[in-house]
């Protein structure tokens, strides 16, 4: 058997000794939206340290644990705090989470985060849509022996981020009053924040929003057939974009900021998605 596929039947196993819950929507978590796995009907919760072999994240902030349970009545597993390429892990392992929580049960992949912006219209505080994204500058997570009980060697790449599921967001967002921008999300490696000629590249490039994380558990949940969709929230602009040098409690309290309004559109999304 792959090694990284027994590695994640070990974890889907050690999981399932904990919780036989059936989640339909996984949610990841990104910076600031951290306390709203602890507003829904929780019906479970498992330390990322509790799953053997399972990678543990680092970051401050991020709490690493996943919960199971309800927004309203559509069942959701929950990944609070994400692991970075950053951190050290190799790229299986950053995309393990992703793929666990597909094993389990969940058909769709909804990811956020808190990122920089590079398109000039935005502003730090501005939500944006994911249309597709710019993944050409991490390691793919597909690299190595394909995972055929996942997927096939070479998947398509040319609805990632759903269209039926992007249209259910921006109707949720209209619905609930919230603006909403839309956008291409472009990840790099990071730890550093881009220097103001990496962020002109991501401009030239098409992107319009940048980050360390994300296009990558994308990739890996496209793969196994998951259907993804994804909100960033804009924290700060790229650095060069405007004067102001950047820091993690810029970004961090950006996203305390708008974390109310990011979760009444999470909550109205999944909602939305499910009865669709």
């Amino acid at each position: 058997m792959n090694e990284v596929f027994e590695k994640l039947n070990h974890c889907l196993k050690s999981v399932r000794e904990k919780t036989d819950f059936v989640p339909e929507v996984a949610l990841i978590l990104g910076s600031g939206l951290g306390e709203y796995a602890e507003e829904i009907k929780v019906e479970a919760s498992i330390e990322y340290k509790d799953i053997e072999g399972f990678p543990i994240s680092t970051v401050a902030g991020h709490k690493g644990r996943f919960v199971f349970g309800y927004v309203n009545d559509v069942p959701v597993v929950i990944m609070q705090g994400r692991v970075h390429f950053y951190e050290g892990y190799p790229m299986t392992d950053v995309v393990l989470p992703a793929r666990l929580m597909g094993l389990l049960g969940a058909k769709v992949l909804f990811l956020t985060n808190a990122c920089g912006g590079v398109n000039k219209e935005f502003r730090a505080g501005d939500f944006m849509l994911i249309k597709d994204h710019i993944a050409s500058f991490v390691p793919s997570p597909l690299i190595g022996g394909n995972l055929e009980e996942l997927g096939p060697r070479f998947p398509d790449m040319s609805d990632v981020y759903s269209k039926r599921l992007q249209q259910i967001i921006k109707e949720a967002a209209e619905e609930e009053g919230i603006g909403l921008r839309e956008g291409v999300y472009m990840q790099l490696t990071g730890p550093a924040y881009e220097s103001p000629a990496e962020v002109q590249m991501c401009r030239i490039l098409g992107a319009d929003a940048v980050g360390m994380s994300t296009a990558c558990e994308a990739l890996a949940a496209n793969h196994m057939g998951m259907k993804v969709c994804g909100i960033s929230c804009i924290t700060n602009m790229a650095c060069g974009i405007t004067e102001q040098p950047l820091s993690h409690t810029e970004v961090q309290e950006t996203a305390d900021r708008v974390a109310p309004l990011f979760k009444k559109l999470i909550t109205a999304s999944i909602t939305k998605i499910a009865a669709k």
